[in-house]
């Protein structure tokens, strides 16, 4: 492989590359700081994460100001080495395989499929129940009915050249293993650990049917990049969802409090025109006992509310103290018994015993500090109290000695109290608007990345999609539309709208198909009933349920970070033209898909019969010849019942299977020639029947 780098003013270059690089050869030109050009030849850095080129430019006189290199790197690749099966079917079956074409060939019912099904069952590379149900209960039942209880082990080789034992028995996850067959922590749900593609028997033509399919299929040339593009999508989704969950009681808050404030400029009104327009010293030392007593109203609630906080904080911590001991210990005691492990599990509870007894005593002393603060509010809050019972007693004199005024004392009090209500309102409106803004401008940013985010990860698959373009054209072609699939984005409006009685499911087609989601969101917030009516084609009532079911904000949220995945196509040269791959026939839809499988990669690839609706003559012009062309760099395991695929092919392992009906074996193991009896008989339909079909045809001399 080579990469073409153009690299200015600098003497290394990032870029995602393959991981597993072993052998670099570098050869570059560069010009120096007086502009003199040069050719040179050295060795890149590449670390195994595949991320940067270091070039050593200290060979350019005067420093090097321009790079031209041209990289060819050796990627060795993964290798399944053997598989072993302990039980079932297959019990005793040990199975080595080649570098190169390994064929599987045998009678039906003999084990071949399961073969596959089971390396797929070891590597942990089951079909997904949430996208192909009945796929993964096949595979399910296979593996179930096969295995009877038992157990597979594989050895197998990374592209860095270790080998590892992976073994799994019924109803455990995998174990990797080290060659000496002792524990590691690695796991092959890791990207960067081992993988293998593996195709069922008319998966094939599934992947030409189904976008999701070929959108995976399209992600396995970079793999390990979309993954992370794809958490980091996820993150950002739940950052936002969590922050609209934020939002929506201080949003509940606010609308609270600005109703509540709708009162208080006619409130306002009554004690202006209750203080009235007199200047004199009676009336004026009246209106100053009035302000000292809406004083001492306000006053309490200060306290009150110095007191729920503190409360509020002791509530929250308390009931932590002992949590910790009391989780662990439910979590660990059912396995602290007389097992092989019991030191090792005991050793990890005495270490974490200094944590639980530390965290609980900075726990209690934090309670002892509110406890304190509170006992020490509540003696200030007595002394206040007292200090406003003598106050209250000089304000009703003082109101008792003006009889004009008495009259209107206890109205006024009263308003006076609702208005400290509604300031002290305000001032809680004012601070939940202040949060609400800085939630919304981080909500923003958030989705800014988000969109971003699914940017770069559209750049990626546009790239390989040109690629395979290039490789394949002109007979097939691969393009791929940025935010084209809309089935999450139909799907969430129809939930959301099921049991409203507004045949949810037109109403959601019609807003996924003509609505973009963060448009949807912005008409939703402005409540705009017309432009739903218009664009997306609803009745009045239609509108009215849309707007006020995503007019909470958690669903809002939901509505601006709903998958719009980028949706590919696959097509066949047909004629003049091309033909989606959907709308092709199922011999056409493999004839599109399999050359795409047959591409370059790291990774073995394993495919059950992927001759099937295939005619033989496009199994030798285009099969044969990807898989002489491809098994030089890439480890291919097939099950077959066409002899073109092993024989033309020159398979470097031909294993052969057989079944009494009660258990599978292997009877014969080789290259083609070692196996030519077998492969004669089972996939020409023996000697005669060979020559018969070539004199027949006028083949034989």
């Amino acid at each position: 492989m080579s990469w073409m780098v153009f690299a200015p003013r600098r003497a290394w270059w990032s870029h995602h590359l393959p991981t597993g690089l072993i052998a670099t050869d570098v050869n570059w030109e560069a010009a120096n700081s007086s502009g003199l050009p040069g050719r040179y030849h050295g060795r890149a850095l590449i670390p195994v994460s595949g991320h940067r080129l270091e070039f050593d430019t200290d060979a350019v006189p005067g420093g090097c100001v321009h790079l031209h290199a041209i990289i060819c790197i050796t990627m060795k690749p993964h290798r399944i080495h053997s598989i072993s099966i302990i039980g079932g079917f297959l019990d005793g079956v040990h199975l080595e395989f080649d570098t190169g074409l390994n064929c599987i060939i045998g009678a039906r019912g003999t084990g071949k499929t399961t073969i596959l099904e089971l390396v797929r069952y070891v590597l942990d590379e089951l079909p997904r129940a949430e996208t192909s149900a009945s796929a993964r209960k096949r595979v399910d039942s296979l593996i179930e009915a096969n295995l009877d209880g038992g157990r597979v082990e594989m050895l197998i080789e990374t592209t860095d050249g270790l080998r590892y034992i992976i073994t799994r028995s019924v109803g455990d996850d995998p174990i990797v293993m080290n060659e000496a067959r002792e524990a590691t922590a690695l796991s092959v749900k890791s990207f960067d650990f081992f993988r293998a593609d593996i195709f069922s028997q008319n998966e094939v033509e599934t992947i030409a049917d189904t976008k999701r399919f070929q959108r995976d299929l399209i992600d396995t040339f970079s793999l390990a990049e979309i993954n992370e593009f794809n958490q980091k999508i996820e993150d950002v989704q739940h950052q936002v969802r969590n922050l609209a969950r934020s939002e929506e009681p201080l949003q509940v808050k606010l609308n609270e409090c600005q109703e509540g404030l709708k009162q208080l400029p006619m409130i306002e009104e009554k004690l202006k025109a209750l203080v009235g327009e007199s200047k004199d010293s009676e009336a004026e030392a009246v209106n100053q006992a009035h302000e000292a007593k809406a004083r001492r109203d306000r006053e309490t609630r200060a306290v009150a509310t110095a007191r729920q906080v503190l409360q509020s904080m002791k509530n929250d911590v308390e009931p932590l103290v002992g949590r910790l001991k009391n989780q662990l210990n439910q979590c660990l005691t059912p396995v602290l018994g007389a097992g092989a492990n019991k030191e090792l599990l005991s050793a990890l509870v005495s270490g974490m015993r200094p944590c639980v007894t530390g965290t609980d005593a900075e726990l209690n002393k934090v309670v002892a500090h509110l406890d304190s603060a509170l006992s020490e509010l509540g003696q200030r809050e007595q002394e206040l109290r007292e200090a406003h019972v003598v106050q209250d007693i000089e304000f009703r004199t003082l109101i008792e000695k003006h009889k004009e005024h008495q009259a209107q004392s206890a109205e006024r009090v009263t308003l006076e109290r609702r208005r400290n209500q509604l300031e002290e309102m305000k001032q809680q409106s004012a601070l939940t608007s202040d949060k609400l803004s800085k939630l919304g401008s981080e909500r923003s940013k958030l989705l800014d990345q988000l969109s971003n985010l699914r940017d770069a990860r559209f750049a990626v698959r546009a790239q390989i999609a040109e690629r395979l373009t290039s490789e394949l054209g002109p007979t097939i072609r691969v393009s791929i539309s940025q935010d084209g699939e809309t089935e999450s984005y139909q799907k969430l409006i129809e939930e959301k709208l099921r049991g409203q009685g507004v045949q949810q499911g037109i109403v959601a087609q019609r807003l996924a198909t003509r609505i973009p989601p963060s448009t949807l969101a912005d008409i939703i917030r402005r409540s705009d009933e017309t432009t739903l009516m218009v664009d997306a084609e609803l009745n009045s009532n239609q509108a009215k349920r849309v707007i006020s079911i995503f007019g909470t904000l958690e669903n809002l949220a939901l509505l601006e970070t709903v998958d719009l995945d980028d949706a590919p196509t696959i097509e066949l040269k047909d004629g003049a033209g091309y033909k989606d791959s959907v709308c092709l026939s199922t011999g056409q839809k493999c004839t599109t898909i399999l050359p795409i499988l047959l591409m370059e990669s790291v990774n073995p690839l394993l495919i059950d019969q992927p001759e099937d609706n295939l005619d033989n003559r496009f199994v030798f012009e285009t099969i044969v010849r990807s898989i002489q062309r491809v098994k030089k760099v890439r480890q291919l395991i097939f099950v077959t019942h066409n002899p073109n695929i092993p024989v033309l092919g020159d398979a470097d392992m031909v294993i052969v299977m057989e079944s009494d009906g009660e258990h599978g074996r292997s009877t014969v193991s080789g290259t083609v020639d070692h196996c030519e009896k077998p492969i004669v008989n089972l996939l020409e339909g023996g000697a005669d029947a060979f020559r018969q079909r070539g004199n027949r045809y006028k083949l034989t001399p």
